[in-house]
């Protein structure tokens, strides 16, 4: 899918994945041969080759010295930012030059910790690589909002061309609420106490009747927004937390 993407005249910059993809050294020297830069999640039993050197990644971490490591935001989620400790650990080249690296993300409460390998044609600071690692979380909201939202799952379908038909329609009906969803935020600022509408609310509004009585109407309406202003007290108490929390 890539090379078809890249061969019909499109360019990207940055590819990313999981486990599955980082696993898979055809793609990355696919990528790397294309000059794509990609950031790829790789299991803790994953060898890789520095200076010193072949090890595996979780062998590795004992050997970052506690001033390498950055506390980065990977991101916003639905808590806030995403906060993590990253460390990058430089790599030997292989058959296709750039700059390869080791990314390494610590939780900072848990101390989990999870592994990229990463590509770039040309020298990249971290605060690059961690934006890139952080897209994954972005892709995986937005198929399971295409899921909640639009039924994006539930065809029962065996044959590619009714579920192309189906996933089309449900990718248009997701895009058409971003959309209502972006306007709105552009004309109409939020006032202070409510959160933005989201997707999802737009879509329990479009799921009122047209023509419902009008107490039922207003009800609706009233109802959105006492949700709507308690999620963003719960925000906001949420955020001062965290700000607290060391």
């Amino acid at each position: 899918m890539i090379e078809r993407f890249c061969e019909a005249g499109h360019a990207v910059g940055w590819v990313t994945g999981d486990e599955v993809y980082g696993g898979n050294p055809a793609l990355a020297q696919m990528l790397a041969e294309r000059q794509i830069g990609s950031v790829m999640a790789v299991s803790c039993r994953t060898e890789v080759r520095t200076a010193g050197g072949k090890f595996r990644v979780d062998s590795l971490v004992r050997k970052v010295p506690r001033t390498a490591w950055q506390r980065m935001s990977a991101g916003g989620g639905a808590k806030g930012p995403r906060h993590y400790d990253w460390a990058a650990i430089g790599l030997l080249p292989e058959a296709v030059a750039g700059i390869y690296r080791l990314l390494i993300r610590r939780n900072r409460t848990t101390g989990e910790l999870a592994y990229y390998r990463c590509f770039s044609p040309h020298p990249v600071p971290i605060g690059t690589l961690v934006r890139v690692a952080g897209m994954r979380w972005r892709i995986e909201e937005t198929f399971q909002a295409g899921k909640g939202l639009a039924g994006l799952d539930e065809h029962q379908v065996r044959r590619y061309t009714p579920w192309l038909r189906w996933v089309t329609l449900a990718m248009l009906a997701h895009a058409f609420l971003a959309v209502v969803r972006a306007r709105e935020h552009r004309d109409h600022p939020v006032p202070d106490g409510l959160i933005a509408l989201t997707c999802n609310e737009i879509q329990r509004l479009f799921a009122t009747p047209s023509t419902p009585p009008d107490n039922q109407r207003e009800h609706r309406l009233r109802w959105s927004l006492w949700r709507r202003r308690h999620q963003a007290r719960a925000r906001t108490c949420h955020y001062r937390r965290r700000t607290a929390t060391p």
